[in-house]
Order: C-alpha cells, then sequence, then structure tokens
C-alpha cells in the first residue's frame, strides 16, 4: 500500500490547483466584466461567478482536514516535549505512546460523530436513491447558497479527514513501538535540494566566530 505513503500530498495539491484555478478565473472574470469590449461585456456579465469564493473556501477546508492528517504523518505539529524528554527513557516512551493513542481516540470519535452526521444530513437519502432503496421518512438535506450543492457533500472532509489523521496517529505509534522512533520534520530543509547545495548557499553569519 505504497499509494498511502503520499495521499495527503496528492490530495491536498489536487485541491489546491483547483482552488487557484477558480480564483484565477473568477478575477479575470471580474476585471474582463469592466472592459468595454462590445459582445464580450455583456456575454461576461451574463456569467454568474458568484459561486466561486464558496467554492474556494469550501477547498480550503478539505485542505486543513487533509493537511492536519499529513502533519502527524511528518511530524510537523507543533509539540512542547521539553518535560517529556526530561524523563526517563521508559516512562517518556509510556507517555509518547499514550498520547499518540489519545490523538487516534480523539480524531476515531471525530471520524465517528462527523459520519453520522453527513449521513443523517442527507448522505442516507442519496445513497438509499442510488442503490432503489426506500425513500420513506428521508430528507434530501440542505444545500449550500450559492453553489447549491448538497452540504453532505461539504461536511465529509470531517469524516473522510478525521479518519485518515486517526490512521496516522496509529501509523506512527506502531513504528515508534517497533523502532522507538517519531516522524521529525526539519524546518530547514528544502525538499529537492542537496545537502550538499544547501550548505554551500547557507552564508555564514558570525564569521568571527572562526577566527577566535
Amino acid at each position: 500500500m505504497k499509494w498511502l505513503d503520499h495521499l495527503e500530498e496528492w490530495l491536498i495539491t489536487v485541491l489546491m490547483g483547483l482552488a487557484t484555478l477558480i480564483t484565477f478565473l473568477a478575477v479575470i472574470h471580474r476585471y474582463a466584466s469592466g472592459l468595454a469590449i462590445p459582445g464580450l461585456q455583456d456575454w461576461l456579465l451574463r456569467q454568474d461567478v458568484s459561486w466561486a469564493q464558496e467554492a474556494t473556501i469550501y477547498l480550503f477546508v478539505w485542505m486543513a482536514k487533509f493537511g492536519a492528517a499529513y502533519g502527524v504523518r511528518t511530524g510537523i505539529h507543533v509539540g512542547v516535549d521539553v518535560a517529556i524528554n526530561r524523563l526517563p527513557e521508559r516512562t517518556r516512551g509510556k507517555i509518547i505512546v499514550f498520547g499518540l493513542l489519545a490523538g487516534a481516540f480523539f480524531t476515531f470519535s471525530l471520524a465517528s460523530f462527523g459520519g453520522s452526521f453527513v449521513w443523517e444530513n442527507g448522505a442516507h437519502y442519496r445513497i438509499f436513491s442510488i442503490l432503489g432503496l426506500s425513500l420513506d421518512g428521508l430528507t434530501q438535506g440542505p444545500v449550500t447558497p450559492d453553489m447549491e450543492m448538497p452540504t453532505w457533500i461539504v461536511y465529509s472532509a470531517i469524516p473522510l479527514g478525521s479518519g485518515l489523521m486517526c490512521f496516522r496517529f496509529l501509523q506512527v505509534a506502531w513504528n515508534f513501538i517497533r523502532t522507538g522512533e517519531l516522524p521529525h520534520h526539519d524546518h530547514g530543509h528544502v525538499d529537492g535540494l542537496e545537502e550538499g547545495v544547501e550548505e554551500d548557499a547557507a552564508p555564514d553569519l558570525h564569521p568571527q566566530e572562526h577566527t577566535r
């Protein structure tokens, strides 16, 4: 299941690309509509792009949820571990495992409650409709203001993102139990740039210290 190793990157890339494209087209539409070009101006004014802002917001919400899972997998979430690092090795390991399992439990709870909310918010109506099951007593659920899209699709980011985050917590916990290592992100590292190049490009901010 190597495709899981970079699942968040692929999802975030697609979502960010869509948000950027929609924002770009909306801005071009806004400024081009002000140009007094016969025919073109009238056509642009007839195009309704009021949904662009709403779509971009929802895309960023989805990015945030999957970005949180990416943070767990790569270790970029902020954590205060000064006290934990001063503890004996065995005690430190137990606390780390407890913290990871607590994170898994919390995100599993979010995924469960979020999934229940999405189901009752109209997802069950859509699924039953596709399967040809009885729709008695079911409602389609609300829709978004501008796009008129079922809100359960938007809210699906909660169970999906939280579920993936729970999986990453369990993955990191299992790897820590086996190897004793946690994912660590070097904020000074630039992907795609070799270490030798980084060292050559880095300026010496304190050259006088080497001459003392």
